[in-house]
């Protein structure tokens, strides 16, 4: 729940209503379908982790979601109107040839959808609470590329046009992910660990998180944590 004001205003910008054909491009378990479906919206997801295909699937009865990869998409050109990636195209070997396949399964004049985070010192999460994790990772590969700068301006725009869609609006959303207590945050946070649970221990990781946490800690024991994310659209014609 915590993500669900994030999923809205994706929702709201890809302008996801009853009958729109909706995809979801590394779906997860499904929060973002779970909205859509709720507005009336004909869902469907993909995700490369089984495990979260299948909590997707049983919140979402009959929708189409299936495991695969975001840069070979199981489905018919034009086939959506609207394609959504929070948080997941970047993960992609290549971002160019995933958005490539959004637009190739996107119907013309239809919406591609990319949510990724903003700059870094305007994410609560990815000052306080990341950097515990990180810390617990495996050393990265030597031949790890650099991330793309995904804040700098122009940048989404011109992968975007690379993989032959048309940019029409980046926005910047400030949103708080707010959890009830520090058990469900750490929860929550752990659950998307999975590299640093398999590398360093889980006790290691749930210790690290809680201690990165306590500074979020509200009065009523709730956890804020303010971030900032960039939303860019784009069509295909």
């Amino acid at each position: 729940p915590a993500w669900n004001p994030v999923f809205k205003a994706v929702l709201d910008g890809a302008n996801v209503h009853r009958g729109s054909r909706m995809l979801d491009v590394g779906c997860g378990a499904g929060g973002a379908l779970v909205l859509a479906r709720q507005r009336g919206a004909d869902v469907t997801g993909l995700d490369g982790a089984a495990a979260l295909v299948a909590i997707a699937r049983r919140r979402l009865p009959g929708a189409g979601i299936v495991v695969g990869e975001m840069e070979e998409l199981p489905f018919a050109d034009e086939r959506f109107d609207v394609v959504t990636g929070v948080n997941s195209f970047q993960f992609a070997g290549s971002l160019v040839n995933a958005l490539a396949e959004a637009r190739r399964v996107c119907r013309r004049n239809g919406t591609v959808a990319m949510l990724v985070w903003g700059r870094r010192e305007d994410c609560d999460l990815l000052t306080k609470v990341m950097p515990a994790v990180f810390a617990l990772l495996p050393p990265p590969s030597a031949n790890a590329p650099p991330p793309l700068p995904l804040t700098a301006p122009g940048v989404i725009e011109d992968l975007m046009v690379q993989a032959g869609l048309i940019p029409k609006n980046v926005s910047e959303i400030s949103v708080a992910l707010e959890f009830a207590d520090i058990g469900i945050a750490v929860r929550a946070i752990m659950s998307a660990s999975a590299r640093a649970i398999m590398h360093s221990g889980e006790e290691c990781v749930r210790s690290g998180v809680e201690d990165a946490l306590r500074s979020s800690v509200q009065s009523d024991g709730s956890i804020r944590l303010d971030n900032c994310f960039r939303l860019a659209l784009a069509t295909r014609h």
